[in-house]
């Protein structure tokens, strides 16, 4: 086996591992494990999982960018402002979108000002705008940043894992969802796909509504 081979099994390697530790961190088993031997650090959990995942994400990208071996293609023409034009407008949406994500709940800091000892979300069941194209907003939308761009071995590697981990944890996170929501985020999963928006499948403002007061 060749060094660029080895290199890109470490990668596909390190993104496994920190896809597993990264869902992990994030299992209500898990959460439970570690409220009962560190109560004292439940407030502060959510912020020290984000700071984890960010952490834990430098090595696998500067194993990346270390060895990213040959281009597979790289977009040239109307294609790379195609292509260039629809990473713009997914990472204005991420920024700017009509999401219903609490920015200060999702870092973890409102727990952490309030104290709060409880391990499970409290956000009620939102669904925004683009909630009513795709159950995953943020997932699709990175998934368009990522294969928009030029791709070499390391990074189709990477967007490969990338993809995957997403895949899998939108299903684990949907578990939860339905424990928590019901037969009303079970209504919405029949209506809405996951991270590929089809116009035929999506929810009229006023459905979205009949859902949330569920």
């Amino acid at each position: 086996m060749g060094s660029d081979s080895v290199h890109l099994a470490w990668l596909a390697i390190a993104w496994a591992a920190y896809g597993a530790v990264h869902s992990l961190l994030a299992a209500a088993g898990f959460k439970v494990w570690m409220a009962t031997r560190a109560p004292r650090w439940v407030p502060a959990y959510r912020l020290l999982y984000n700071l984890v995942a960010v952490l834990a994400l430098v090595p696998v990208l500067g194993l990346m960018a270390s060895h990213p071996g040959p281009w597979l293609w790289r977009w040239q023409g109307p294609l790379a402002w195609l292509m260039n034009g629809l990473a713009l407008v997914a990472a204005g949406l991420l920024l700017f979108g009509p999401g219903t994500y609490d920015l200060s709940e999702f870092l973890g800091l409102r727990q952490l000002r309030e104290r709060r000892l409880g391990i499970g979300d409290q956000e009620p069941l939102r669904i925004s705008a683009l909630h009513r194209y795709v159950r995953h907003p943020w997932y699709a939308l990175s998934l368009v940043l990522i294969w928009t761009r030029d791709m070499s071995t390391a990074m189709l590697v990477s967007a490969l894992a990338v993809t995957a981990y997403f895949v899998i944890g939108s299903r684990l996170e949907e578990r939860k969802l339905l424990a928590r929501f019901g037969a009303a985020y079970g209504q919405y999963m029949s209506k809405v796909p996951g991270l590929v928006p089809c116009p035929w499948r999506r929810l009229s403002r006023e459905e979205a509504r009949l859902l949330e007061g569920r």
